[in-house]
């Protein structure tokens, strides 16, 4: 139990939750008085203990029945329904129907003995459905079914229960007994699909948690993987002081990845008829260039709740001008403002501190729809095919018009619409968000809440 407790803390850590060494020894301290008996005290006690921050419980109960599910119910024990010679009966016939069929032994023995699998057993299935490459927890049942099928659940086995009954009533098995058999039998492939169910969320959690470990892309301190809107004064200067480290790191990447992209990929056409005189023979090869620097326009509500996210992300973006074919920034609260000027004038820090001094925070006069709408009037011709358009907000309108019809026309026009927002998506929808509605319009969303997420979203503009 020590070594999962030492996992569920990995994972939690690699959620983006912060965990210290000295909670993690009272955890261990507390489980030691508590014990591990009771699941639902055991699961309060490490809350208590882990976690310190309200927004840290989801992720909590998210990971939780991945490492402390239990492995599943256990299996049914047939003994408690078959007497001795019906148990010897069923021994016999499945004897002689399973022969050295090893795979179709295990299943049987799982389904009408009441063995549980054991923890290697698991990992040998596990491994032949493929679990160990498993990450995206979608992938969960369909994995499951995946172990289920390596044990030989398929029309195979349905034909042999089918010869067990007729070999069991040949032996003088009564209905009524076959009857129960068969319910504990139907009992026992429930518990053991839960087994098997539980076993790979656990395994793709760890797997998850492992890759983060590894890879850390732009993980830095733990204060980057903290909210926003939990950070102090202090804190966000701190953060501030990162911006520049950060930025030549995701320099470092663009700039790699430019230099990979410099050949580009084979143009089939063009090869092909470039070398129509060497009887189609590719001679001379022939490359489409990719245009791998992105020409951006930036969208960005600077209104009370979304302030810290849209000052990061200007700094991010203009310290990384020289990997950025061009770039336009607008902001509103209740209409739009071109705010590009000041970022050709001054460097990124005072820029972005111009910026918001000029736009003052109000409350509850956020107008996305009308300030869209205004964009489309007066400033549409900044975007072209070749322009992703940056939308960075929490998609909340005060219940005005979302003005859809102006967004589609950016969308329109635009190579690509990609939507920032700090809120968490269980939020977008709620209230006076309109994030829903947007988003069918969207190239691509992503949550970015905290500097990690926001640094990740932004190096995906340059893959």
């Amino acid at each position: 139990m020590d070594d999962r407790i030492v996992e569920f803390i990995a994972g939690l850590r690699a959620a983006g939750v912060r965990v210290s060494l000295a909670e993690s020894a009272d955890a261990f301290r507390a489980i030691e008085h508590i014990g591990i008996a009771e699941k639902s005290l055991f699961k309060a006690t490490l809350q208590t203990t882990l976690i310190k921050d309200s927004a840290d419980v989801p992720q909590f109960d998210k990971l939780f029945p991945l490492y402390f599910g239990s492995g599943g119910p256990p299996m049914r024990d047939p003994n408690e329904e078959l007497s001795s010679d019906e148990m010897q009966q069923l021994k016999s016939a499945m004897r002689d129907l399973l022969g050295n069929d090893a795979k179709l032994r295990q299943l049987m023995r799982y389904l009408l003995q009441g063995d549980n699998p054991t923890r290697d057993e698991l990992d040998e299935l596990g491994n032949k459905a493929g679990v160990p490459l498993a990450r995206n927890p979608n992938q969960q049942q369909w994995l499951t079914r995946r172990m289920l099928r390596q044990l030989g659940m398929d029309e195979e086995f349905r034909d042999l229960m089918e010869q067990l009954i007729e070999k069991l009533e040949a032996m003088g098995m009564s209905r009524e007994t076959m009857r129960r058999l068969g319910e504990t039998a139907m009992e026992n492939l429930k518990r053991l699909e839960e087994q098997f169910n539980q076993y790979v969320g656990a395994k793709i959690a760890q797997n998850a948690a492992q890759d983060r470990r590894e890879r850390q892309p732009l993980r830095g301190p733990d204060l980057m993987n903290r909210p926003f809107g939990s950070l102090g004064e202090r804190e966000i200067a701190e953060l501030r002081n990162q911006i520049r480290r950060l930025a030549a790191r995701l320099r470092s990447r663009a700039a790699l990845r430019q230099r990979r992209g410099k050949r580009g990929v084979l143009d089939t056409k063009r090869t092909i008829r470039t070398n129509l005189r060497h009887a189609s023979v590719p001679v001379e090869l022939k490359h489409k260039r990719r245009h791998l620097k992105p020409k951006l326009v930036m969208i960005c509500d600077v209104s009370t709740s979304v302030r810290p996210v849209v000052e990061f992300m200007l700094r991010l973006v203009y310290e990384l001008q020289d990997q950025i074919h061009s770039a336009r920034s607008f902001v509103f609260i209740d209409d739009i403002v071109d705010v590009s000027a000041e970022f050709t004038q001054r460097r990124p820090e005072s820029a972005v501190q111009r910026v918001l001094d000029d736009n003052p925070p109000g409350y509850y006069n956020t107008n996305l729809g009308y300030s869209l709408a205004h964009f489309c009037k007066d400033h549409l011709d900044t975007v072209d095919h070749r322009t992703t358009v940056i939308v960075l907000g929490d998609g909340r309108n005060n219940f005005l018009n979302p003005r859809l019809d102006s967004f589609q026309d950016i969308k329109k026009r635009a190579r690509r619409v990609i939507w920032l927002n700090p809120e968490s998506p269980r939020l977008w929808g709620t209230g006076d968000s309109d994030m829903p509605q947007y988003l069918p319009h969207c190239d691509a969303a992503h949550e970015v809440g905290t500097l990690a997420q926001l640094a990740e979203a932004i190096d995906r503009l340059f893959a």
